[in-house]
């Protein structure tokens, strides 16, 4: 699979007037499902509406030239709200896009040096973890808007503990005009899918093509708009909404702030692969395909640049949208690249708009989308079936991710999944002795020498458990020590290391060391070690059998 093959190319192969068709309704129609929602992310990742518009045009268009999915749809999504505005409110907007821009460097470099196939070694305890967290932080960020409240006047609630606190502290100050808008907004969100899924014939499926965003959108606007309810609008918040298209520029670059973005760049970079590469998985499916996760890495790279210099915010494949696509027809990136030009044509023309839209309403739609991503079932039926270990990872990347922020729970969730993985490789890996009472049913077959003494290790030598193989208990007679290796898929420095120690120990008692059946890795580095000439070639056996005439023949001697 060559690193860099945008499928854009491949899919033009055959393409025919009914497919063009099918990728621009299927294109429309996404851009529908994506406006609303680019609008309520950029929302919850504290920057502009318009700027989450700027992410899903040009990032979207980028990607879907330059990607290595045929379906993929690449915009804003949740799973970056709450990194965005940590880093929006630490270090300002010229910080979020010298984030962006470098976290794009790196998924181009991810996709250069084929870490595409890695991404997949990151454990599902720890995804779903921080998921349901992030989830949980977006629910709580929309509260004050849900309910109208007030904020005393100075409260700079930027944690999710802060803002946690500053909602106790206001919640006498709720607008009820505020929570009946968004609890229409709630009720239509709940129950225009289900009105899709009813036998009512052309009703149903007007219901299934257009999206539940969009009327609860249209319907905050009329009941704002025509009714005495005073509720806060997009407009009321940002008077000064663009509806130009953003000129490129670059903000001016200094040590000290790439020094301070780069932990949260290199979290975007590590999410933005993960959740593309998932969505291209779950598309892979749906339609039969097979996607390049390489070309796709450099793709959401270049995406991210382009959309951090264009003043948008970090963009990533988007699973919902992507399915959306699949299910109205869209089978090239030609859908993708027309979603980004009908949001073009919005933020040119209808923009405005976008003004009126309240503020209840952008939180009720938020309150869904951190509800479809927080993947309760699969997190519950972790907690119910899976192991403690795995249980801890879950729990402590959930709480770190909304007690603290992303960047501090996907650290210490890697460095507790890798502990406990590696704790769990050294219980697997045993050193056990033949010693001739048929504990195996290889040590039953075999007749051991008298002066021979035979050990077997079971599991990769590393680390973890390195000392087990200094456990060896040696009788005042024994003359030869015979360690079978065959289920031994590798080896480390430090185990080698104490099998030098080993070989030390076996010559100053006399003792002849022979290695049984040694794998092609192990045996590799025992060769560059040096270690195997140092044990000699004629104590390396193919077969226990052989090193068991050796040993009787040395027994002998």
């Amino acid at each position: 699979m060559k690193t860099f093959q945008p499928k854009l190319f491949s899919s033009l192969k055959n393409y025919g007037k009914n497919k063009l068709i099918n990728d621009i309704v299927a294109g429309v129609i996404v851009a529908i499902i994506a406006l609303p929602l680019s609008i309520a992310l950029a929302i919850a990742s504290g920057v502009s509406p318009e700027q989450g518009l700027y992410t899903a045009i040009i990032a979207g268009f980028v990607i879907a030239l330059f990607g290595g999915s045929s379906v993929n749809i690449s915009g804003p999504t949740a799973a970056f709200a709450t990194i965005v505005a940590g880093v929006v409110a630490t270090h300002g907007l010229s910080g979020l896009i010298i984030a962006t821009i470098i976290a794009g460097i790196l998924l181009i470099l991810m996709g250069v040096f084929h870490f595409g196939s890695l991404i997949k070694y990151i454990p599902m305890t720890i995804t779903t973890g921080f998921t349901a967290g992030i989830a949980v932080t977006i629910v709580i960020g929309q509260i004050k808007d849900f309910l109208g409240l007030t904020f005393a006047e100075g409260t700079n609630a930027i944690e999710t503990s802060e803002k946690v606190e500053a909602i106790a502290r206001s919640i006498g100050t709720v607008n009820l005009h505020a929570l009946l808008v968004g609890c229409v907004g709630m009720a239509i969100l709940i129950l225009w899918p289900l009105l899709a899924k009813t036998k009512l014939g052309v009703f149903s499926k007007i219901c299934s093509k257009i999206p539940a965003s969009i009327i609860a959108v249209i319907a905050g606007i009329l009941l704002v708009r025509f009714t005495p309810l005073e509720v806060n609008t997009i407009g009321t918040l940002y008077p000064t909404l663009s509806s130009g298209f953003p000129t490129p520029s670059l903000p001016s670059f200094s040590f000290d702030t790439v020094k301070a973005v780069l932990p949260s760049a290199f979290t975007i970079a590590v999410l933005a692969a993960i959740e593309s590469l998932l969505s291209c998985v779950v598309s892979d499916g749906m339609i039969g395909d097979r996607h390049n996760s390489n070309t796709e890495l450099i793709a959401q790279g270049l995406g991210n640049v382009c959309s951090g210099i264009f003043g948008g915010i970090p963009a990533t494949g988007a699973i919902a949208r992507t399915a959306a696509n699949v299910k109205n027809g869209g089978r090239s990136p030609i859908a993708g690249m027309v979603h980004a030009v009908v949001l073009l044509a919005f933020l040119l023309v209808l923009m405005p708009l976008a003004k009126m839209i309240p503020m209840p309403i952008i939180a009720a739609i938020l309150f869904m989308v951190a509800y479809n991503m927080s993947e309760w079932r699969r997190f519950a039926n972790i907690c119910r079936s899976s192991k403690l270990s795995e249980v801890l990872v879950l729990v402590v990347t959930f709480v770190l991710t909304v007690v603290f922020d992303l960047v501090v729970a996907i650290a210490v969730g890697l460095v507790l999944a890798a502990i406990l993985f590696m704790k769990r490789m050294s219980d697997v890996t045993t050193v056990r002795r033949w010693d001739g009472k048929g504990e195996s049913a290889d040590a039953k077959a075999k007749e051991i020498p008298s002066g021979a003494v035979v050990y077997e290790i079971n599991g990769p030598m590393f680390f973890a458990d390195a000392d087990k193989f200094l456990d060896f208990s040696l009788d005042e007679d024994t003359r030869v020590l015979v360690i079978r290796m065959s289920n031994v898929p590798s080896i480390d420095a430090t185990a080698m290391k104490n099998l030098e120690l080993l070989l030390t120990v076996c010559r100053n008692k006399g003792i002849t060391l022979i290695f049984s059946h040694v794998c092609s890795e192990p045996m590799s580095v025992m060769k560059k070690s040096g270690f195997y000439e140092r044990v000699g070639g004629e104590n390396f056996a193919a077969t226990i059998d052989d090193a068991l005439a050796a040993a009787e023949n040395i027994c002998r001697g």
